[in-house]
Order: structure tokens, then sequence, then C-alpha cells
């Protein structure tokens, strides 16, 4: 990827608003000096741009493994762990600029909904997902899509619709349905959509390198693709 034209650094969120609003989010006070301590630990790199990533959706589609993918297993990456909320960085350069994206990936039940103020607050994109196999899944996003842009009306929006080798299986009648109910959320969203698989790593990095592309406008953009029985990216 090419180097964009103007970089400047971007500024760190201040800890003591990160620890209000985690106390806000009804985390104990052992997590909030987990998050605080997990903020902090790049506010040292003067040539590091950290980024904030949130992920939304509802239980069992796949939110973890899509981020254990694009991380991978590399000892660079940081990993925060709680009831309800995981953090996870990922560290890479675009020509000699280090870039950190912090991914909060928020549970998808009830009482995990208490973290979407935190996670979504100040975020760069929000990545809302769902289930390609299942129907109630992409029925939720509008509500999680809604509840996100109550604390964050500016960040890149994205919509994901997961497990595409399950759903490649599925009766064409059945993928032409949730193609376009996902086309018609995604176009109220006013946000690009992706279908995705963890397991065959398919669109994973190319959602990445498109929220990259759209945060430092670099010249790169990824191809419609509406063919059924194909991945689907539509904007």
């Amino acid at each position: 990827m090419r180097k964009p034209i103007g970089y400047h650094r971007l500024p760190h969120c201040s800890s003591t608003s990160i620890s209000s609003s985690i106390v806000e989010a009804g985390l104990t006070n052992g997590e909030v000096e987990a998050v605080s301590m997990y903020n902090n630990g790049y506010e040292t790199d003067s040539d590091l741009v950290a980024l904030k990533i949130s992920l939304l959706g509802d239980c069992q589609i796949g939110k973890t493994s899509f981020v254990v993918k694009y991380v991978g297993c590399d000892e660079e990456n940081k990993c925060l762990e709680m009831n309800g909320l995981n953090l996870v960085d990922k560290m890479f350069f675009v020509r000699g600029a280090r870039i950190a994206y912090s991914i909060w990936d928020v549970g998808g039940d009830q009482q995990s909904r208490d973290h979407v103020r935190i996670a979504c607050k100040d975020a760069s994109a929000i990545l809302i997902m769902f289930d390609l196999t299942s129907r109630s899944t992409l029925n939720s996003v509008l509500g999680w899509y809604k509840l996100a842009r109550e604390y964050n009306q500016t960040a890149i929006s994205v919509l994901i619709g997961t497990k595409f080798d399950d759903f490649a299986h599925l009766p064409l009648a059945v993928q032409w349905t949730i193609v376009n109910q996902a086309r018609s959320y995604a176009k109220a969203m006013k946000a690009t959509l992706f279908f995705s698989s963890a397991t065959h790593n398919i669109n994973v990095n190319k959602i990445f390198k498109f929220i990259t592309a759209k945060l430092f406008n670099l010249p790169w953009t990824v191809e419609r693709n509406l063919t059924l029985g194909e991945p689907i990216i539509d904007f």
C-alpha cells in the first residue's frame, strides 16, 4: 500500500475519558484498571498511529474467529479478555508508518450491550456482523447499528456476513433472499457490505485493507461483486 498524502499522527484518547466511559459501561474496578493499562500501552510511542475498531453483532456469529484470523498468533499482538468484551491489537506498517488497530469485540448477549458505549466511543470504524446462515442475526443488525450510532456518528460503518463457506451450500433461493435483505440493510446503514469466511480467509484481510484505505485516503478500492454464489461485496 502506498504512503498517504499529507500523513499525520492522530491524537490518543485520554486515559481519564477512557476510564470514566468504562465505569459508565459497568465494568468492575479491576477491569477498569486493566483496560486503562491496555490503552496506555502505546502512548509512549510517538511514531505510532493508534486507531480503534468496534465489532458488534449477535452471539455465535463468528466475530471472535474473524478477529483471530486477522490478527493471527503474533506475539506482538496484545489481547485482553473480559466478560462480554475482548480487546485485541494488530500492528502493521504502511510505508514506514506504524499503525495499531485496537479491536474491541463486544459480546452479543443482552448483558454485553452495556459495553457498546465504551466500544464505540472514539472508534474510527464500526463493523456490524451477522451469520449468513442465520436469518435472525441478520434481522438484528439494524438494532446494533442504531445503538452504535447513539455513541458515534462519524465512524466508517461496514456490514459483514460471516460463514460464507456454509452459506454457499444453501439453496439458491435462500441465498438470493439473504443477499437482497443484506444489501437493503447496508444501504440503510450507508455501509459497505462484505460476505466473509474466517475458516477459508475470505475477505477478512480485504475488509481491513478497505478500512485502512478509507481512513488514510489511500488509492486502493475494492471491486463490487454481486454474483450469486460468490462472496458479495457491495457499496
